[in-house]
Parts: C-alpha cells; sequence; structure tokens
C-alpha cells in the first residue's frame, strides 16, 4: 500500500506503537472456572477450533482471567483471508464500544482528582450554551440539556439516542427526561468527551495516551491509526468472510474509534481488576449499578418494550459498565459492536474469574454464549437482552 493514502496524520505519535517483538505468552496448563473446575489448553483450543470453523468466524482473540491476572492468551484463525497470515495477540484491531470504558477509566481519574463532579450539570464546564456548539445546534428549543451531568452521560440516562442519524430527521433529540432511564447512548459518550476536552485542556487522543496506554504498557494501542500498526493489524470480515478492511481512524473518537490488540486490552482488564490509577472508592463509584435496566432488549436502545426477566440478576449499569449479579457474586461486562468486528468481555469480582473476547468478524457474537458457558461455566449472562444470537438459531 502508499502510506501516502493514509495522510500525513499518521506520522504523529508512531513511537510506542512500534512492531518489537513480543514475547510468547505463558499460558496456563488449565485455567479456574466459575466453581472451581478447571479446563486445559487442550480443551480450550479444541473448543474455540471447533466453534469458528461452525460459525464462520474468522479470527478470535481470547484471553482468561484468574486472580485479576491473564493465565491464558491466545490467538485463533487469521488477520487476513486473502494473505493467509494468522492472527496473532498483538494484532491491532477495532475495539469499538470498548473504547467507551477505557475513555471511563480515564474520566473516572479526573473525577478522583476534582477536576469533573460527576453530578455537576455539564453546561457549567462549557465556556458557551451547548446549542452554540454546532454539534449541538438541534437542542437549541429544548432545555432539558441543562440538566444532563458527566454520571448521566456515563450511565446512558441522558436521553440521546445511540446515534443522531438514527432519527427520522438526522438530528439529535432528548427522548426523556435526563436521568430517568437506561438508553445506550454513543452520543452521550461523545458529549461528555467535549466536556472533558474543555475541562483539561487537552485532546481525547492525548489524554488517553497519557493517562491509560502509557501507563498501562499498553504499546499497541491509540484512538488513531499508527504507521507501526501496519506490521501487524486485523481487517474486519462481514457474515460471508468477506474483507472489509481494517479501521484507520484519524479522529480520536472516545464512544469507539480506539485500536487495540488482545494483549493489550487484556492489560487494560487487569488494571480495571486490580484498580490501578483508581483509588478504592473512585472504582466502587465506577462499578455499582447506577440505573435498573428494564428494557427487553438493548437494541434499540429507545424501544418502549420492557420485561422482568432479567430482575434475578440485578441486570443495571454502572458507569459506562454493564452489570449483573450471580451466585458468584457481581460480573461487570462491556460488548464492542462495528461492521466486521464483535467484541465482548466480563469479570467477575468476587470469583476472580472472567473473559476477553475479540474478534474480526461480524459473526463473533454467535458464539459468545457457547464460548462463555463452555470455558468459563458462565451461565448467567443476559444473551438475550444484548442480542447475542447464537449461532446454531440463525441456521
Amino acid at each position: 500500500m502508499k502510506f501516502s493514502k493514509i495522510g500525513v496524520a499518521l506520522l504523529i505519535g508512531v513511537a510506542g506503537c512500534g512492531g518489537q517483538e513480543a514475547k510468547p505468552f505463558p499460558n496456563a496448563a488449565s485455567v479456574r472456572q466459575l466453581g472451581g473446575s478447571t479446563i486445559t489448553s487442550e480443551e480450550i483450543d479444541a473448543t474455540v477450533t471447533r466453534m469458528m470453523r461452525a460459525a464462520k468466524v474468522t479470527g478470535i482473540g481470547l484471553a482468561i482471567f484468574n486472580d485479576d491476572r491473564t493465565v491464558y492468551l491466545k490467538a485463533y484463525g487469521h488477520r487476513n483471508l486473502k494473505k493467509n497470515l494468522p492472527l496473532t495477540e498483538n494484532s491491532v484491531m477495532s475495539a469499538a464500544s470498548f473504547s467507551k470504558v477505557a475513555s471511563a477509566y480515564m474520566v473516572m481519574q479526573l473525577v478522583q482528582e476534582g477536576a469533573l463532579n460527576l453530578d455537576k450539570p455539564i453546561s457549567e464546564y462549557l465556556p458557551k450554551p451547548l446549542p452554540e456548539y454546532s454539534d449541538y445546534k438541534d437542542l437549541a428549543s429544548d432545555g432539558r440539556w441543562k440538566k444532563i451531568t458527566a454520571r448521566m452521560l456515563l450511565d446512558h440516562t441522558s436521553g440521546f439516542p445511540n446515534w443522531r442519524f438514527f432519527e427520522d430527521d438526522k438530528k439529535l433529540h432528548i427522548h426523556f427526561e435526563p436521568g430517568s432511564r437506561f438508553a445506550y447512548s454513543g452520543e452521550g459518550i461523545d458529549l461528555l468527551q467535549l466536556v472533558v476536552e474543555k475541562v483539561t485542556k487537552k485532546g481525547m487522543g492525548d489524554l488517553m495516551r497519557e493517562r491509560v496506554f502509557e501507563p498501562l504498557g499498553m504499546t499497541r494501542t491509540s484512538m488513531t491509526w499508527k504507521l507501526g500498526f501496519e506490521s501487524d493489524h486485523a481487517e474486519g470480515y462481514d457474515e460471508q468472510e468477506n474483507s472489509l478492511g481494517p479501521q484507520r481512524r484519524l479522529r480520536a473518537d472516545a464512544a469507539g474509534s480506539m485500536l487495540t490488540t488482545p494483549r493489550d486490552f487484556a492489560r487494560f482488564m487487569q488494571a480495571v481488576m486490580r484498580g490501578e490509577r483508581l483509588s478504592k472508592e473512585t472504582r466502587e463509584t465506577m462499578l455499582s449499578p447506577q440505573v435498573p435496566i428494564l428494557s427487553k432488549h438493548e437494541f434499540p436502545p429507545l424501544s418502549a418494550e420492557s420485561t422482568e426477566e432479567n430482575k434475578p440478576i440485578r441486570l443495571s449499569y454502572g458507569l459506562a459498565w454493564g452489570l449483573y449479579w450471580t451466585p458468584y457474586g457481581k460480573a461487570f461486562f462491556k460488548e464492542g459492536h462495528d461492521e466486521g468486528w464483535r467484541n465482548y468481555t466480563v469479570y467477575f469480582d468476587e470469583a476472580k474469574t472472567g473473559m476477553l473476547i475479540m474478534t474480526n468478524s461480524s459473526n463473533g457474537e454467535g458464539i459468545y454464549k457457547e464460548l462463555l458457558e463452555t470455558l468459563l461455566k458462565n451461565t448467567y449472562t443476559p444473551i438475550e437482552w444484548e442480542g447475542f444470537t447464537p449461532y446454531k438459531q440463525q441456521q
């Protein structure tokens, strides 16, 4: 390829994103599941390989966590089918909405330092009224924007749609009283980015590099594409395994532009498990229920259809993280969904057991249920609410 097509912006920040040879990960011979049973690495390999073939999933980066650390990390399948290139633990992939929890981790550091108050109206942090910003002019006739706080943006109770381009008129609207109910919103995270950049006088890319990626040793992670990623990156694939190419994002977007690797995001998960760079109190706030979830499905977010089905697991949302409870205690989770990319992670705080799944395939969600139940013994995932139809039911 010709780098001139990527743009001069790619030349910025190459250092630290290079392709230095990473040491093979020392996988444990067996890993602990929920309930104390174990599964061997050979059984993991056989299960993953079988499901990938059956569901036509191009590549998977898999990590399993025990006792707040990564005990198993392995990549399967391809990062590029045409060139027959294998996916590796260091292959750069689209994080999709994993970007939201990484951004929230940075925001909670600002909260901890007193630079941002979760319950102060975000309007008080902006130098001019929100509708005077071109991206928010649609809100000029709706004064409810003055009630929106950082907490509402993080727990998805702002009243915004997921994205304005899903609206009939393609304009941004507030659909309900801010703070009154859950409705997943990328727009809300993007508004929080605006606020944070005004408060810190720094761009999101720089903030994430300084406060998250560099301190945690995430050397192949960035909010935008870097030339150092060219040596080992994955292409995304649709349901028929047609290539959609890599995501070479040039603009930092807190809601979805992060590019990372299975190895790096496993490092991030370890930091969240351990509360690195966050006080115990701040971590607890981030992972405490802010709003109960009564909706039948996560998407479309503004649907009025409700259900009691998830009350037994106390399905709720914290600050950027989903939450539920089981006999093994609290679990926190996050999805990542984009065309050609499907990601999922979950960790049980008390049982100290969890998993990370990153795929470069639009078929990836079809194997979540079986992977979680077989490898982790996790039968509590709100699969229907999240819309993860098992591949066997799609055939």
